[in-house]
């Protein structure tokens, strides 16, 4: 399998008042192509700085990350990222077809075709007769919609996802897991999830790194061997238990204060 995404013996530190602060410390891991990948840990344990590292927001102290074979600022440069927070961050003043083509404009890519085809994403993703729409008119799920429509809006080869899902209810949360994968299977780009929670982590991946407390090192890897098309009558089986109690005590094998 080619790779979309490698770290090797990566270490992240910042400088304090107090000393330095190692926030990631030898992550060593891949993600292949058209592969989607979870990342889950403790609060504070660098998932959102490796999460940075690959988008080239942040260098690495130590060790090398490269995206596609080429370091991550080239590929920031090409625009070849796809970027989805927990905070849609939509612009108020515009409507939600203006936000999706934002990117375009950035780029200098925005003609009839491709507001066509951004038009076409909001179909996608369930927004078909919100394009005018402001985005204090969503609910925040329907925010969300709008946010990966206007992340997959240049055509990534990589998609980022820090806690996209992470401040809305269980319920609207769930249908935005079967939403992305639905749409993400219809793209080419290799996905890179960060979240807490283990659930969705095993329902969304084809693996699952699972990161130790600060300093955030490599923990275990995990295949979850689903079928896909993923579908909510998974989520009773006993496999899909299986992995969610694998993930579990991969995350609490060896902390302080963990049951034995």
């Amino acid at each position: 399998m080619a790779l979309a995404i490698e770290l090797q013996e990566v270490q992240k530190s910042f400088p304090l008042e107090s000393g330095t602060f190692v926030a990631v410390q030898e992550a060593t891991f891949a993600v292949g192509e058209k592969e989607f990948v979870t990342l889950v840990g403790p609060s504070g344990c660098g998932k959102s700085t490796v999460l940075r590292m690959v988008a080239g927001l942040v260098e690495p102290t130590r060790g090398e990350v490269r995206v596609l074979g080429e370091p991550p600022a080239y590929c920031r440069s090409k625009r070849l990222f796809g970027f989805v927070a927990q905070d849609p961050v939509l612009l108020p003043w515009r409507n939600i077809l203006g936000n999706v083509c934002l990117p375009l404009e950035v780029a200098g890519r925005l003609d009839k075709i491709t507001v066509n085809k951004a038009k076409g994403l909001l179909s996608l993703v369930g927004l078909e007769g919100f394009e005018g729409a402001r985005p204090r008119q969503l609910s925040g799920g329907m925010k969300q919609r709008a946010a990966i429509a206007r992340a997959l809006v240049l055509e990534p080869s990589i998609l980022l996802l820090d806690e996209p899902f992470g401040a809305l209810d269980e319920i609207t949360r769930q249908k935005m897991n079967l939403e992305l994968l639905r749409i993400w299977s219809q793209t080419e780009a290799a996905a890179l999830l960060v979240t807490h929670s283990i659930a969705e982590a095993a329902f969304l991946s084809d693996r699952v790194i699972v990161m130790s407390n600060r300093p955030g090192r490599i923990k275990a890897s995990i295949e979850i061997e689903l079928p896909r098309p993923r579908t909510v009558d998974m989520l009773r089986t006993k496999e899909f238990f299986d992995y969610t109690n694998l993930i579990t005590d991969a995350l609490f094998r060896g902390e302080e204060g963990a049951v034995q």
